[in-house]
C-alpha cells in the first residue's frame, strides 16, 4: 500500500481525538465497550464503523487489512479522518501472527509487521494483537529465542509508537496461558512489549483462575471479552465457539473483578467468529454488545 511520505507525518503528528483511550477509561468503572473488527469481518471498514458509532460505540479495534482495503480505495488520510468524524477511537488493531515463534513463517511476518505499524500510527491506533499461534513441537531451550524474537518485532513497532501486546492462544505450543504470557514479556522487558487477556483463551484453556492473581498492578494492557458456551466439549472448541458475555459459563465477574483490583483499566473488547454473527448488521451486533457487557463491567 503506497504511503505518501508526507501524508504519514502530517498524520502522525495530529493529537488524538478527544475521546481518547484514557478519557474514556476514566469513565464509570475504567472499563469501556469495544468493538473487534473481525466480528463484522464480513463488511467492508466504512460500513462496520459507521454501524458501531450508530450503536453509542466509541472504542474500535479494526482489523488492518479491512483498513488497508478502504486505504487503498480512498487514502490513508481518509482512513483516520472516517474515525474522526464518526468520534471514534481506534484502542487497538488486529493483529500480527507468527513472530515468536522461528520458522519458514517469520520474515514474511515481520514484513507485514512494518507495513501494519505504519498504518496504526496513522489511524491512531498505538497499540497491536500478538497472538501466539506456534504449532511445531518446542522444548525449554526455545524460550530464549522466542523472547528475542519477540523484543525484534518490538524494535519494529517502536518507532510507531506501537506497543505489541501478547496474546495467549489455548492451542500455541509455546503460550498458551496467562503465567507463560506473564513470563517472556517479563524477560523480554521491552517499553513496547505488553501483556493481554482474551477471556475465550483463559477460561477454554490451559491458564487457572489464581494465575489472574500473578498480574501486577496496571500490567495487563487489553481485553478481549467473551463468553464460553457448555457445549460442545472443550476439545472440540474452534474460534467459532465463542459466544456474547452472558451466553455462556465463564466466570466473566468474577473475573472482571479482579482485573479492575488489579487496575485495569481500558477495553472490553468484544471478538466473536460466529459466521452468523459476522454476517449480521454491524449496528445490531454492536447494540448487542453494549447489552451484554455493560451490565458485567460496571
Amino acid at each position: 500500500m503506497p504511503i505518501n511520505r508526507r501524508e504519514f507525518l502530517a498524520l502522525a503528528s495530529l493529537p488524538l481525538l478527544s475521546g481518547s483511550f484514557r478519557t474514556l477509561a476514566e469513565e464509570g468503572s475504567g472499563m469501556f465497550v469495544c468493538m473487534h473488527e473481525i466480528t463484522s469481518i464480513t463488511f467492508d471498514f466504512r460500513t462496520a464503523m459507521e454501524g458501531y458509532a450508530r450503536a453509542g460505540i466509541r472504542a474500535v479495534e479494526p482489523d488492518l487489512g479491512k483498513v488497508r482495503e478502504f486505504a487503498d480505495k480512498e487514502s490513508p488520510r481518509m482512513a483516520r479522518q472516517l474515525l474522526d468524524d464518526l468520534g471514534l477511537k481506534a484502542v487497538s488493531c488486529s493483529n500480527q501472527l507468527f513472530l515468536e515463534e522461528s520458522g519458514p513463517r517469520r520474515a514474511a511476518a515481520l514484513e507485514d509487521l512494518k507495513w501494519k505499524v505504519e498504518l496504526a500510527e496513522i489511524i491512531g491506533a498505538d497499540r497491536m494483537v500478538v497472538p501466539s499461534a506456534a504449532s511445531e513441537p518446542h522444548s525449554i531451550d526455545d524460550y530464549d529465542q522466542v523472547i528475542a524474537n519477540l523484543r525484534e518485532a518490538a524494535d519494529i513497532a517502536q518507532p510507531h509508537k506501537v506497543t505489541l501486546m501478547v496474546e495467549h492462544t489455548r492451542l500455541s505450543t509455546l503460550i498458551n496461558n496467562l503465567r507463560t504470557a506473564l513470563m517472556v514479556v517479563r524477560k523480554a522487558d521491552h517499553p513496547n512489549l505488553k501483556v493481554m487477556l482474551d477471556t475465550f483463551h483463559f477460561w477454554s484453556g490451559m491458564s487457572k483462575f489464581e494465575d489472574l492473581e500473578l498480574l501486577q498492578d496496571g500490567e495487563l494492557h487489553h481485553l478481549h471479552f467473551e463468553d464460553i458456551p457448555a457445549d460442545p466439549p472443550l476439545e472440540m472448541f474452534g474460534q467459532q465457539s465463542r459466544v456474547f458475555p452472558g451466553e455462556g459459563i465463564a466466570p466473566l465477574r468474577r473475573i472482571i473483578e479482579v482485573l479492575q483490583r488489579k487496575g485495569y483499566r481500558g477495553p472490553a473488547s468484544l471478538e466473536l467468529f460466529n459466521p452468523v454473527v459476522q454476517a449480521t448488521d454491524p449496528y445490531t451486533v454492536a447494540m448487542q454488545a453494549r447489552k451484554t457487557i455493560e451490565p458485567l463491567i460496571v
